[in-house]
């Protein structure tokens, strides 16, 4: 009997907190959530890997037997899960109103930052575009060994999206993760994800740190360079950088990913205390 083959579409009216428990990536590993199978039954999943409009599920190999698979594809054929996330803009590049994730918030809607009762925003346009992880969450609890014993900075992980097109608030791309640096920002660990969004021009040619050199030539330290420097006009000591000051490869940066994701895991089961971040 050959394998099976059905198609399952993401339902697109859900209602989430983006550190809450619905339709986002997190890490590497592939979990449907909230899922629908196209017939007139509906099955839940759970999801912490990608967001595709339509997935085909293969199935390899008898059921019950040890070769037996299901593995998950995009349109083009594609196996799914490996190694591309979900990325939510928060700031659109070549703009400096300072937009954030209000994590205190029920639903945690993106909104413009506020010091002293008036608007916040950068003293000059950031040049890529800027986000977050959904499902990911730098524990405050939890000393980084690797990065002079900082601890997490209560937030998820930020990125910075290198493509050539200016994005929207709230818009969700699919990236993938090139490099990351350790920001410490004021004794918080404040890691940044470089990647580049697949529909790039440019996606298919950069797949590491050193292509970003190669593809993108100075914008690792331009990037470090914008996040050192951007508190000194207000008055503020430069931030800091882990990891010698570098840009460290892609394997490093899915390995934060992963235990990020699993720190937002113990989050959301109420395994960690919330504080007052909204899981809403």
């Amino acid at each position: 009997m050959a394998a099976t083959t059905r198609a399952i579409t993401i339902a697109s009216n859900s209602t989430y907190s983006l550190l809450g428990k619905k339709p986002f990536l997190g890490a590497r590993s592939l979990r449907l959530n909230n899922l629908k199978v196209s017939s007139r039954t509906t099955r839940s999943f759970t999801c912490k890997a990608i967001y595709y409009p339509e997935v085909t599920v293969k199935e390899d190999g008898q059921p019950q037997t040890l070769d037996y698979r299901v593995f998950f594809h995009d349109k083009s054929g594609k196996k799914l899960g490996d190694g591309v996330f979900n990325f939510i803009v928060e700031i659109p590049k070549e703009s400096s109103a300072k937009m954030e994730v209000a994590t205190d918030e029920p639903f945690t809607p993106i909104k413009q930052d506020i010091k002293k009762g008036k608007l916040r925003f950068y003293p000059y346009n950031i040049h890529w575009n800027y986000g977050l992880l959904p499902q990911t969450w730098e524990d405050p609890s939890l000393a980084n060994h690797e990065v002079e014993g900082a601890f997490g900075d209560n937030d998820p992980v930020d990125v910075v999206e290198i493509g050539e097109s200016q994005r929207k608030i709230g818009e969700v791309l699919k990236v993938k993760p090139l490099a990351a640096l350790a920001m410490i920002d004021e004794g918080e660990l404040d890691w940044k994800i470089v990647a580049i969004s697949l529909d790039d021009p440019k996606a298919s040619l950069v797949n590491d740190v050193d292509d970003v050199e190669k593809h993108f030539p100075g914008t690792l330290t331009a990037i470090r360079d914008w996040f050192r420097d951007y508190k000194i006009p207000d008055g503020k000591p430069a931030n800091r950088f882990g990891l010698g000051n570098q840009a460290v490869n892609k394997d490093y940066a899915l390995k934060v990913i992963t235990e990020t994701n699993e720190s937002w895991s113990k989050l959301v089961k109420r395994s960690i205390p919330s504080g007052e971040l909204s899981l809403v």
